[in-house]
């Protein structure tokens, strides 16, 4: 099937520049920010010490973390030899290039952060939020479909499709779909139907980078590695897999922590 679809969902009038296009990829991200902070506000309790006011506040920590460590981490993680070569290349964020995991690390930061200023406790703090991000992230990985990015590897399968983007113009599996699902609705329903659960405070967080990280390996088996760096081991295992890994190690040992150590600090 072929699929052709402009990246530029609409075009801005900018004063003596002319229009402005704005790209599926950006409109995703502003969709996904507005859906945490909803779902984040929604989905509060009154067993806990934060509110409404707090998730308000922490949206500037949490966007400036994202975007931040989104960009150094990409250029970090998937861009090293640019910064070598050119140390600036880290601000050229017009040219694309914003990794998962560097975002992630950018919002613990932005967490801690924030924690720290109004004195609420970090994994408090973060076994709420958890629960926002899935909606979120899956709604930028539609971006990233109608955008033609980050594509899926070849295949024979009837729904594969062809990507306008891809200048082999090859049938592949439309990976961005797997993982928009993956990464959205279904983890979503897994982290909501724990939140209802007797959970002890650090669970939520460390089921959230588990279940990631296992949903990110398995659907990374469909998407193409980054042209430029290819399979970093074992020609099967790609970066965002390798990046993910200890994601589940981590997110497993948070939760073993959790319900060793703190079974009387619970989320609802």
């Amino acid at each position: 099937m072929n699929l052709i679809i402009d990246p530029v969902a609409f075009y801005v009038p900018i004063p003596f520049v002319g229009w402005w296009p704005i790209y599926w990829y950006g409109v995703s991200w502003v969709l996904a920010i507005l859906t945490i902070h909803w779902v984040a506000k929604l989905t509060l309790s009154n067993k806990t010490d934060i509110s409404k006011d707090d998730v308000e506040n922490f949206l500037f920590y949490g966007v400036l973390g994202a975007v931040i460590g989104g960009r150094v981490g990409y250029m970090l993680f998937y861009g090293f030899d640019q910064i070598i070569e050119n140390p600036l290349s880290v601000l050229r964020v017009w040219e694309g290039g914003l990794s998962f995991h560097g975002g992630l690390i950018g919002i613990l930061f932005s967490f801690y952060i924030f924690c720290k200023k109004t004195n609420l406790s970090f994994f408090e703090f973060s076994d709420h939020i958890a629960l926002s991000f899935p909606l979120g992230l899956g709604i930028v990985r539609i971006g990233n479909f109608l955008g033609g990015e980050l594509l899926g590897r070849p295949t024979d399968l009837p729904w594969g499709i062809i990507f306008w983007s891809d200048p082999l113009q090859l049938s592949r599996h439309p990976s961005q779909i797997y993982q928009a699902f993956s990464e959205g609705p279904i983890l979503f329903f897994v982290m909501y139907l724990l939140s209802k659960k007797d959970m002890p405070r650090m669970a939520m967080s460390g089921s959230f980078l588990s279940l990631y990280g296992i949903f990110r390996v398995f659907t990374e088996q469909f998407r193409s590695p980054d042209s430029h760096i290819g399979f970093d081991l074992f020609d099967i295992i790609t970066r965002g897999q390798l990046l993910s890994m200890p994601m589940i190690l981590i997110g497993f040992t948070l939760i073993l922590l959790a319900f060793k150590k703190n079974k009387n600090a619970t989320i609802s």
